[in-house]
């Protein structure tokens, strides 16, 4: 599994910028809390390669998909959730492991790594909260 700031990474696809090059549909991390995105690690260096080249040809879009064979299903194993999953559901598992590891961070006495769970569990309410009021008529609970 992939983490990010006591979270777990989704597992999704997107565009990035090397230099004046995009690169579409590359398979990448996402933190839902803190929104930071890394390649996944597994494609990394096909995209560092791939993205050099379309840079020096002068390429200003290129797609992943057409250079790189993604076919390979571990892609997603070390992702706990992807982005075809429900939203909902996302943010439930997190904020379910975010709980899990702050009993963990109590019992053996880090108050720091608590600070910081806490914060995210913030982070996450709010996402949840959100989601919520996008589900009922009108945006109201």
């Amino acid at each position: 599994m992939s983490f990010c700031c006591g979270a777990s990474m989704i597992g999704t696809k997107g565009t990035l910028k090397h230099y004046r090059t995009r690169i579409h549909n590359v398979p990448i991390l996402f933190c839902p809390v803190c929104h930071r995105i890394e390649v996944h690690y597994l494609v990394e260096n096909e995209y560092e390669i791939l993205a050099e080249y379309a840079h020096g040809d002068g390429a200003s879009e290129v797609d992943f998909h057409d250079y790189v064979d993604e076919s390979d299903k571990a892609l997603n194993e070390n992702c706990v959730n992807n982005e075809e999953e429900d939203p909902m559901q996302i943010v439930q598992n997190q904020i379910d492991m975010s709980l899990d590891l702050l009993t963990f961070a109590k019992e053996i006495g880090d108050q720091e790594w608590e600070q910081q769970l806490k914060k995210r569990l913030i982070v996450l309410s709010q996402r949840r909260h959100k989601l919520k009021l996008k589900r009922t008529p009108g945006g109201t609970i």
